[in-house]
């Protein structure tokens, strides 16, 4: 019985895999045999990783599930948008899979990531510098960084580490710094990690940051004033950079009313929310919508392509499947004991609970956009790195709990 019910999943993952890749090939005129490789290659790599998380027993089993369903649906996608796109993104994850081992391995047998708080904060201070030197602006914000005619984010590092730097210090033995107490020098050094996104015009990932922190020292402070201090000082900035900087105020304008400018600032809006009307509740079928007429469908706007060719129906089952992640997430929070590990990991699941409601709420129009990349689904590798080094982690922070149950 146990045998089957560990085979069920990854049977139905392998099944919808092959429907999926098989309903591309069919309907994509001209066919395209690539198409069948590049499914061939998700569903093997799928397979080889979850059972090797089974028989070596390396913690929760329906984490890396969860990602790869996740994962699958992106490639679909994006090989219905660009055969080059997929198959890059193939690339991408096999790359990231590596990763996801090396950190599974390194968070779990390593046991002083709590003592390395200033080495996190570091770290991130000199890819900040670095990106604000020598990177260069897409869509109005200086958070790339071009190498060989390949172009990566290292603000998406920046945020794994921005997490584990908070966690350090909200669980460990701090001493004053500045002669401030503890609480307010966590909130000094949380600020200067935000400062510079603000230095950058990356306000998608600020606004990520403010909610995590906020939610870090709402469960960790207990002191209630402190909380609503940040909550001011948050909310002053923002209400600041949307009355002095164009850009969040076109933003804001147009979350508003996009149809007041539909060939201009609302293009991007309205043909997402015209994409998801189109779809309908069961879509218009792989292969058989127009996604190509939402901009950066690729990226930004993946999930409106998803809801016009799979449907609302479809919409809503990506994000129960983010709801499951962020459910399994919280389940192995509740099996660790207090201390770096039950932060870091909590700081993760919300982080990426975040992330996918800020993204989905801006295509949808429930809140202004702010183009940050949907996990495990949108286009991009150093996104794609990122959210499998956090996969890692709470994939070794399991086993860490399976272990202190027992």
């Amino acid at each position: 019985m146990k045998a089957t019910l560990v085979k069920k999943p990854i049977g139905m993952l392998v099944l919808i895999n092959l429907l999926a890749f098989l309903l591309l090939f069919f309907y994509r005129k001209p066919h395209n045999l690539q198409i069948l490789y590049v499914g061939g290659s998700i569903m093997v790599l799928n397979v080889i990783t979850y059972s090797v998380i089974v028989f070596l027993k390396l913690g929760d089993e329906y984490l890396f599930l969860i990602a790869s369903m996740l994962i699958t649906v992106g490639v679909v996608m994006l090989c219905r948008l660009n055969y080059t796109l997929g198959i890059a993104q193939v690339g991408w994850y096999l790359a990231s899979l590596g990763v996801f081992y090396v950190t599974y391995i390194a968070y779990r047998y390593i046991n002083f990531w709590s003592n390395l708080k200033w080495l996190y904060f570091a770290l991130s201070v000199a890819l900040y510098i670095l990106t604000l030197t020598v990177g260069v602006t897409i869509n109005g914000a200086k958070n790339w960084i071009v190498v060989g005619g390949h172009s990566f984010q290292p603000v998406e590092v920046i945020k794994v580490l921005f997490i584990f730097f908070l966690a350090a210090r909200l669980t460990g033995n701090n001493k004053k710094i500045l002669n401030l107490p503890e609480n307010y020098a966590t909130a000094f050094f949380a600020f200067i990690f935000i400062a510079f996104l603000l230095f950058q015009r990356e306000w998608g990932i600020m606004l990520l940051f403010f909610f995590c922190y906020i939610t870090l020292i709402y469960i960790y402070d207990s002191n209630k004033l402190f909380v609503a201090l940040n909550v001011l000082v948050c909310t002053v900035v923002g209400v600041a950079g949307a009355l002095t900087m164009h850009h969040i105020a076109v933003r804001i304008h147009t979350w508003k009313n996009p149809w007041s400018d539909i060939s201009n600032t609302g293009y991007q809006i309205t043909q997402s929310l015209f994409a998801i009307a189109a779809g309908g509740f069961f879509g218009t079928g792989i292969g058989m919508g127009r996604p190509d007429f939402i901009p950066e469908a690729h990226s930004d706007f993946i999930f409106s392509a998803i809801c016009e060719e799979m449907g609302v129906f479809g919409g809503v089952a990506v994000i129960l499947l983010y709801l499951i992640f962020i459910y399994r997430g919280i389940k192995i929070v509740l099996t660790l004991p207090k201390g770096f590990d039950k932060c870091a990991a909590l700081g993760i699941t919300i982080m990426f609970a975040f992330q996918t409601f800020i993204i989905i709420g801006g295509v949808i129009k429930l809140i202004p956009l702010t183009g940050i990349t949907l996990p495990f689904i949108s286009s991009g590798g150093s996104s794609l790195v990122s959210s499998f080094i956090s996969l890692g982690v709470l994939q070794a922070m399991s086993a860490r709990g399976n272990e202190h149950g027992k």
